[in-house]
């Protein structure tokens, strides 16, 4: 639609002698159906009731009643190449998402910057008049982009939404989120001691953006609606996760043998499938003690809980749009953008980010906390047995290329169109799809350019043929997959397949540095063997060397090369030997943080301190999970250590601050790998020292950075909530990490270092 038409009017001398004219508002295609897209996190492709699992979710399973399931739905097996797929239409590496961004690297396809030529959806949707909404997760611009200095353009609203209420990064805490509305960041509106839930945060706001929207317009709406959940930390109140006690004690093998049942007996899973054997490095329910039992249990409600309060939120929204008399003419589709995670590890966590850091943790001491899982002093992850049993019936899990980590739960709820409701779908469909499909079912045909930009090719293909056929052939025929150095590659129902790990994550056994061209590959006729249980590479090897070769051919088309299995890390562009920060300084993500970890560096911050003194956070990285912290509290300097949460390190001055301008200093000295030693200082006065005995190896997770006060959880007990500094008290402040990490006198540097 032209935004700048010619005037149509008159204008004569007078008011009297001209004719106004106003230019007719866009209020869509004709007919057109609203869209939400519901778009989970980390949800396995059983873990849904309408998908075999028992945990409630009434309202996944009322839209799949009323509309259609899709049991061959794929992602990408990870949670930033999945989301840009689905916006734009195009496979990940096209859009630069070959990972997670915060795993960018200087390659076309790893760069995490999506070009402008492949569109998104709400751009494309917003230019033919849709109002266009984005709440909770984006995790799709470039790491060091999303901080508060920008740019911005690669933030949801510079992608075509005109509102957003979220967070930007990864995962966020539900207790305490790093919010960003529309285009700044906020405070959330309540604390967890006033009920304050994410979740619920979210679906107030989409309930809010479509009352505001309707007050003023009949504009067709496409929200997209991305919650953190079922992400960790596995969050939700205590009611929720109290319904479901004792309903997992029997365990995963039990609890995916009945998953299995009702799969098969719903008409789920294509005829003949088998259920895939439990693989060696997870352990049988009956062989683990009693004391794990309990506690992996009870991380098991707490995720029911976490996704059933989730289902509440999102039913919440479709009731408020069924209230609106919009429900009949709105296409609804809800999905996840990979299989269960694995990432708690073989024994669950407290903290998840031990699993970052390669941290073995305490049965103990999260015996210990058990109560505490679920609420807002845990980031808790259930162990990977659970997970496993998620995915039923398929084999392994998130981040890998075998059909637990690319297949995915789909529901497409339209009343008004949909001719067949309660049906089962199973035609090969991909992310990619998306797109198209949306487009398809309005009337639409993708854009030749969007905003002054040529468009490049739309790669999926629309599968609104499936809608009222059953029947129909599949228009995706050939779909590649590559993540983290897996990779797999399916085309006309065969799938070769092939596992490499990564460094410190082999669990199968295999070397994470083998070549790549020594991987041995599997081939599965996936067509007739849904859940990959026979291995046909052996049998097959010309059907696997076509495979195979045809792999390589659609990753040299995609930009999936050069291949690596390494994590590879920040953003080396970011990296600097001298940051400056002033008070109020926004949260910062990791890559744009000061690099600290394992080395020595020095801190300093200006001070006016006031007669009566002054109090607050300098700055701090990290949250109550584990981190850092300058402060000042009861007159003095002090530095907290927080490792992962379990011990904390605190380092105080033993003389009160001076009124006045004065500079405090903090340095950090390493005495050894993962160590060091402290020291403050009051001008050139040495104040205070001590030791932190260890420190985090890899990362404090996706907490950020703050000066002037702390965002999200508390990294001390010392203080709680946001402790500003006193106004006016707190200057500039300066952070100079040296240049190389700390080396043993082996020369050995710090294992993890790659992945910083």
């Amino acid at each position: 639609m032209p935004t700048d038409e010619p005037y149509q009017g008159t204008v004569g001398r007078t008011f009297d002698e001209s004719t106004p004219w106003w230019p007719e508002l866009n209020h869509g295609p004709a007919g057109a159906p609203n869209v939400v897209v519901v778009l989970l996190d980390d949800v396995g492709y059983a873990q849904f009731g309408c998908y075999g699992s028992d945990i409630a979710t009434p309202t996944f399973d009322r839209l799949a009643a009323g509309g259609l399931r899709y049991s061959n739905f794929h992602t990408t097996s990870l949670c930033s190449p999945t989301r840009a797929a689905l916006m734009t239409g195009r496979n990940h590496h096209t859009n630069g998402m070959g990972r997670i961004v915060e795993f960018a690297s200087g390659f076309p396809g790893y760069d995490a910057r999506i070009p402008k030529s492949n569109g998104f959806i709400s751009a494309m949707l917003k230019a033919e008049g849709y109002a266009t909404f984005a709440l909770g997760k984006w995790h799709i611009a470039p790491a060091g982009e999303m901080t508060p200095g920008g740019p911005r353009d690669r933030w949801p609203l510079g992608q075509g939404f005109e509102r957003f209420y979220g967070f930007l990064w990864g995962e966020t805490d539900q207790y305490h989120p790093d919010l960003v509305h529309d285009n700044h960041q906020i405070d959330p509106p309540r604390t967890p001691e006033e009920g304050y839930h994410l979740t619920e945060d979210l679906a107030d706001h989409a309930i809010g953006f479509l009352k505001d929207l309707r007050a003023v317009s009949d504009r067709p709406f496409f929200t997209y609606f991305a919650p953190g959940a079922c992400h960790s930390p596995h969050q939700a109140p205590q009611a929720y996760i109290d319904r479901y006690r004792g309903q997992f004690d029997q365990g995963w093998d039990a609890w995916r043998d009945e998953i299995f049942a009702r799969q098969t007996a719903s008409g789920l899973l294509p005829e003949g499938t088998a259920l895939s054997d439990r693989p060696h490095w997870v352990p049988a329910w009956d062989t683990v003690t009693a004391d794990e039992r309990r506690l992996y249990a009870r991380m098991m409600e707490v995720y029911a809980g976490f996704l059933e309060h989730t289902d509440a939120q999102v039913g919440r929204v479709i009731d408020f749009i069924d209230e609106l008399g919009e429900l009949d003419n709105t296409v609804v589709l809800v999905m996840s953008d990979n299989g269960a995670s694995s990432e708690g590890g073989p024994k669950g966590s407290f903290n998840e980010t031990y699993f970052f850091n390669f941290e073995p943790e305490s049965l103990d001491e999260n015996l210990a906390r058990i109560d505490l899982l679920g609420g807002p002093d845990a980031h808790n992850h259930y162990p990977w047995g659970w997970a496993w049993a998620g995915n039923c019936p398929l084999q392994r899990w998130k981040r890998e290329t075998y059909e637990g980590g690319v297949t995915d739960p789909l529901i497409v709820h339209w009343p008004a169109r949909l001719g067949a409701p309660g049906e089962t779908r199973h035609q090969y469909v991909h992310a990619i799809d998306v797109l198209p499909t949306l487009l398809d079912a309005i009337g639409l045909t993708p854009p030749t350019e969007l905003d002054g930009v040529p468009q490049s090719p739309i790669e999926g293909t629309t599968f609104t043929h499936t809608f009222d056929d059953a029947d129909a052939a599949s228009t995706h025929t050939t779909q590649y997959y590559e993540m983290l150095g897996s990779r797999a590659m399916y085309h006309d129902g065969w799938k070769a397949v092939v596992f490499h790990p990564m460094p410190f994550a082999a669990y199968d056994g295999s070397d994470p540095f083998r070549p790549f061209d020594e991987d041995e590959w599997d081939l599965y006729h996936v067509a007739e063997d849904f859940s990959e249980t026979v291995n046909l590479a052996a049998q097959r090897p010309d059907k696997l060397a076509e495979m195979v070769e045809l792999w390589w051919s659609e990753a040299e088309a995609h930009n999936v090369l050069p291949l690596t299995n390494m994590p590879q890390g920040a953003d080396s562009r970011y990296r600097r030997e001298h940051y400056e920060f002033y008070s109020g300084t926004g949260s910062l993500p990791e890559v744009a943080a000061p690099r600290l970890r394992n080395r020595g560096w020095r801190a300093a911050a200006q001070l006016t301190v006031p007669d009566d003194g002054c109090e607050g956070v300098i700055a701090t990285h990290g949250s109550a999970s584990g981190g850092y912290v300058i402060f000042v509290k009861d007159g003095r300097l002090q530095y907290a250590y927080n490792h992962l949460g379990s011990s904390l390190t605190t380092v105080p001055a033993e003389v009160d601050l001076p009124p006045g301008p004065v500079t405090v200093r903090v340095e950090f000295t390493p005495t050894g790998r993962f160590e060091g030693d402290v020291a403050l200082f009051y001008g050139d006065v040495l104040v205070g020292q001590g030791h932190v005995a260890r420190t985090t190896r890899v990362t404090y997770g996706v907490a950020g950075f703050s000066v002037g006060s702390q965002r999200g959880s508390a990294v001390s007990p010392a203080y709680s909530g946001r402790f500003p500094f006193t106004d006016g008290a707190l200057g500039r402040v300066v952070f100079e990490p040296d240049g190389r990490p700390y080396r043993d006198p082996s020369g050995e540097a710090a294992a993890g270092m790659a992945i910083q």
